[in-house]
């Protein structure tokens, strides 16, 4: 049986923030969402979350998040006081009573972890029996991460923290991340015996590793995942580091990406073969792109799925739909809750807001659907626009299949028109429209001959 404290409990008054450090978001999810993601491949039977500053704060943005579900049966426990590592750890001794496992003990501030790196700590603890086992890195500069010693087969002999190494001590490279694997019961033997025998008057979990035995250390292969967060700086590196992957593995899987520094891709965006992307475009949250598409350059996509070879240029498309063989742009926003058909064309400022259009269907540009449902082969002329919103509710339009608008039409909502029917240019159409025929709401055209503005006196011809 395995369980998992995660420390969370710190201000990070380095980040100049109000916000909890662990709320920081990197890469569309908070840091620590992302260690909480590490543990995927373990799948422990307890997760418990050690909660200080902002405890609240922290425990509702874990609560109600929509992607909640991933983390079953969160525990909060609050640590009131932070007085070191040891100190936090000692807050879950009552919540462990009788516990036989392990303790997998991991940084809310420390997000880079892959999931395979903590299978493979939690799976050298348990096959060689260690009473703890420590995920070490070797960093090019150590400074500020407390240094592990150990002899030739890996078994720790000492770990000193950074501010209390001598000079000689600190040439050590071999940091200590703060990730630590324990047998319950031996770690028992020695947690609430803990000392703060130090400058910061702390009780420091390492002392705890101090006094067992047979302690090990596992090096990572990539010492960036160790990489913890303690200021804005740090945090921008991280996402650098984040980008880095997620762009080299969907290049690896066949996507191309013309500018790779100039375009920004969240991790839990799922790109597919043969899909290119243009300069100065980012993907977030839990977008798709199918097969054939171009996106780009300059666009942004959220929460959306791109069916095949649809093109997206220099837009805006978030909560939406684009089915395959449709033309996104330029200067086209689908603002929320939008379904594209197939083969439609949609252009230069034109937005979309909680609309369906179907295949087919074009709206080329300078237009305004809000709350409509259009049907298949129409055509939206410029300048057309729903007036959905009477000052306190917004209103239904349907549209059927085949009708066209012309320019400068104003549908005022709730409005049914029906299939191929012709809205004249210039008309403000207020009553529901039946198929096949031609709807002119518009003021008569009057022509006065001989008229002109009468000049004032002072402007008059001299």
């Amino acid at each position: 049986m395995v369980a998992v404290a995660i420390l969370a409990a710190g201000r990070g008054t380095r980040m100049k923030s109000k916000l909890p450090k662990v709320l920081h978001s990197l890469g569309g999810q908070s840091l620590v969402e992302r260690v909480l993601d590490s543990l995927q491949t373990i799948s422990p039977q307890r997760r418990m979350i050690i909660v200080g500053y902002q405890a609240q704060e922290v425990k509702t943005v874990l609560q109600e998040k929509p992607t909640s579900h991933l983390f079953p049966e969160l525990e909060f426990i609050e640590q009131t006081k932070q007085l070191g590592t040891g100190h936090a750890i000692q807050q879950v001794i009552p919540h462990l009573e009788g516990f036989m496992g392990d303790l997998l003990v991991l940084n809310g501030d420390v997000p880079l972890l892959r999931p395979q790196t903590i299978k493979q700590l939690l799976e050298a603890h348990q096959e060689h029996q260690n009473a703890a086992t420590i995920l070490t890195a070797q960093l090019p500069n150590p400074q500020g991460y407390g240094r592990v010693f150990c002899n030739e087969q890996n078994i720790i002999k000492e770990i000193v923290e950074d501010r209390d190494c001598t000079a000689a001590q600190k040439q050590n490279r071999r940091i200590n991340a703060g990730v630590y694997c324990f047998n319950w019961s031996k770690l028992m033997e020695v947690l609430p015996h803990l000392q703060a025998n130090n400058d910061q008057q702390e009780y420091y979990l390492t002392d705890a590793v101090n006094q067992l035995e047979q302690v090990m250390a596992v090096d990572v292969a990539d010492y960036q995942e160790m990489l913890g967060i303690n200021d804005r700086e740090q945090l921008a590196a991280a996402y650098e580091i984040l980008q880095e992957r997620v762009k080299s593995k969907w290049m690896k899987a066949g996507v191309t990406m013309v500018d790779p520094q100039s375009i920004t891709i969240d991790d839990t965006v799922k790109l597919h073969a043969d899909v290119i992307i243009e300069p100065q475009t980012h993907l977030r949250g839990n977008t798709e792109i199918k097969s054939g598409c171009k996106i780009g350059p300059g666009s942004l996509i959220e929460n959306s799925l791109i069916s095949e070879n649809v093109t997206v240029l220099y837009s805006v498309v978030v909560n939406s739909i684009v089915n395959a063989d449709s033309q996104i742009g330029p200067y086209t926003h689908l603002r929320t809750e939008v379904e594209v058909g197939a083969g439609c064309r949609l252009g230069n400022f034109v937005e979309l807001k909680k609309t369906k259009l179907g295949n087919r269907t074009n709206v080329a540009h300078l237009s305004y659907l809000g709350d409509a449902t259009v049907g298949e082969k129409v055509n939206i002329g410029a300048g057309t626009i729903t007036a959905n919103y009477d000052g306190v509710n917004k209103h239904p339009t349907k549209i059927g299949n085949r009708t066209k608008t012309g320019v400068n039409s104003v549908l005022v909502a709730p409005l049914n028109i029906g299939s191929d029917a012709y809205i004249a240019a210039g008309s403000t159409v207020t009553e529901d429209v039946p198929d096949d025929c031609l709807v002119i709401g518009r003021s008569r055209q009057v022509i006065k001959p001989g008229w002109r503005l009468k000049k004032k006196l002072d402007d008059a011809e001299v």
